[in-house]
């Protein structure tokens, strides 16, 4: 499928363009390939829209100890607009993104993006209403990270992560856990261990089983 022909099924705003401005967005597009946690944008400047055409993008922010705290993660067909801060002037906000494992990618350009938001209101609603529908997960990390305590958003990150991959058995390392909720890996190690005395999960080498998911979601929610 030709860049035009994605664009004409991807974007809803589409068909509202002049054939110039299709062309223009067409012409200042980027083929990108990223390798496992490799930076996507830094959190300087203005890097771009990413859409991710297959693999899986993580964005995070850093608390002031330096602790990585997941806000998303984008999968094949979502985009990325908080990396392109810069095209929503009434929305500023710091994120890092990084390649969860090997991820191929469309970047726009923040200056053509812009150009034509700034000449078309569908695209500009259409940007302001990408980035405003993330804050819904954005907000409920926060409201884990300040009310919840960390077994519960452990449990929680466990079953949503088994539920978004289909699978019982997370094979994330305690590391990786760790970096996800902005917490220290002993910490996950540790409650781990405490949950799976309760006979809700198995800690293997292959990976974290759920035993007990009825029980697991209890203490989740």
């Amino acid at each position: 499928m030709s860049l035009y022909a994605f664009y004409e099924q991807y974007f809803p705003f589409w068909k509202a363009l002049k054939e110039e401005d299709k062309n223009y967005l067409c012409e200042n597009t980027a083929e990108e390939h990223f390798d496992k946690e490799q930076p996507v944008h830094d959190n300087m400047g203005c890097s771009g829209l990413f859409i991710v055409r297959s693999g899986r993008l993580r964005l995070y922010m850093l608390s002031e100890d330096g602790k990585e705290i997941t806000l998303y993660r984008l999968v094949s067909g979502d985009i990325c607009m908080l990396s392109a801060s810069c095209v929503l002037n009434s929305i500023t906000f710091d994120v890092y993104v990084d390649a969860e494992v090997p991820s191929d990618c469309y970047r726009i350009s923040s200056a053509a993006f812009g150009d034509v938001s700034s000449r078309y209101l569908e695209v500009k609603n259409y940007a302001l209403e990408t980035a405003v529908g993330r804050f819904s997960d954005v907000m409920w990390i926060m409201q884990q990270v300040v009310f919840m305590s960390m077994d519960k958003r452990l449990a929680i990150f466990l079953l949503e992560e088994t539920q978004a991959n289909g699978t019982d058995t997370v094979t994330l390392t305690h590391e990786m856990i760790a970096r996800h909720l902005g917490t220290a890996r002993e910490v996950v190690t540790r409650m781990l261990k405490h949950i799976a005395s309760d006979g809700l999960i198995e800690v293997t080498r292959k990976g974290i089983v759920i035993k007990d998911k009825k029980k697991l979601q209890n203490l989740a929610y």
